[in-house]
């Protein structure tokens, strides 16, 4: 089933969760974990995130280096064929830009649609470090769109034509209430938002926030530019102390006086846990209440608080 169906066909506001694969050397026995806590909710879907290759440096000892790629996260494919199989839950993996070349996403398209796992979530994916694209790849996810639709018309990467065509992928793409930290202004922000929805894209799936103000100000905004596709809210409880610092750097969003004020009087994690699953929680049903269709949650490492929320709300 796609996506847009589930989240539309919902009878009340849908749930859904992201995982990372484990890294490198680890089992997926912790990513069954978070998910056994978090599948008595009927999730519509599992997001699971895809990490592209970045570089370590092998000293040779006479004083050269060879560069060597390196992934610290591999497996997306076979993590959510894995998970869609022992389930029976749509998986929806990242697909992005950054790290990839046309060539490697089209084989990236065809393991997929073998497993038959079609729904898709479009991304640029951050910059390397000298903040350039992949020799050879794309810059923007609206060209990863375009490849995709390619695809699904038929039409590989080099032109030549599929012989038979399989059901065609369906996804939705990222959007930020708190305007991409690339972005000039929102009005900017929003125009390449649109761009990608006039390309395919049936769903949009926010960066996390925690001032619901925020997003009911985006949605206005988008609303009045003619997008019209559900907006999802991405949703995350915080647990540490170190995320009062950690997230606004790493994200590039605010976070609600009141909110820091109160985790800042905690004198232990467990007490920043406890009070961010209570502001999640009458977030969530202040969203809940403004009709959003469907809540996203990044389950990572806060599958605990993910669960404590959902009993509270659903």
């Amino acid at each position: 089933m796609r996506v847009i169906d589930s989240i539309n066909g919902s009878k009340g506001t849908a749930f859904s969760f992201e995982l990372l694969p484990p890294p490198k050397g680890k089992g997926i026995e912790s990513l069954y974990k978070s998910i056994d806590l978090l599948r008595e909710f009927n999730p519509s879907y599992i997001n699971i995130t895809t990490h592209h290759s970045e570089y370590i440096y092998k000293d040779l000892g006479n004083g050269t280096f060879e560069r060597k790629p390196f992934r610290r996260r591999p497996g997306t494919v076979a993590v959510a064929a894995a998970i869609q199989n022992k389930y029976g839950i749509p998986v929806v993996p990242h697909i992005l830009c950054s790290g990839f070349t046309p060539e490697e996403t089209e084989y990236l398209l065809i393991d997929l649609q073998f497993l038959g796992i079609t729904n898709l979530l479009i991304l640029r994916g951050d910059k390397d470090k000298a903040g350039m694209p992949t020799a050879g790849g794309y810059s923007h996810a609206i060209e990863l769109e375009e490849q995709i639709n390619a695809f699904n018309d038929g039409i590989f990467v080099d032109g030549s034509l599929m012989e038979i065509k399989e059901t065609p992928f369906s996804y939705g793409v990222a959007c930020y209430p708190e305007k991409h930290e690339e972005a000039p202004n929102m009005d900017e922000d929003i125009y390449w938002l649109k761009k990608k929805i006039d390309k395919g894209a049936e769903y949009a799936v926010t960066q996390l926030f925690y001032d619901n103000r925020k997003y009911f100000d985006f949605v206005k905004r988008v609303r009045a530019a003619g997008i019209n596709i559900p907006i999802v809210p991405g949703i995350k409880p915080l647990k540490k102390l170190s995320q009062l610092t950690v997230i606004p750097k790493t994200f590039k969003v605010d976070l609600p006086e009141a909110l820091v004020h109160e985790a800042s009087k905690c004198k232990s994690d467990e007490e920043v846990k406890q009070i961010g699953a209570e502001w999640c929680i009458e977030q969530c049903k202040e969203l809940i209440n403004f009709g959003v269709p469907s809540l996203h949650f990044y389950a990572l490492g806060a599958a605990d608080s993910v669960r404590k929320v959902a009993e509270a709300i659903y």
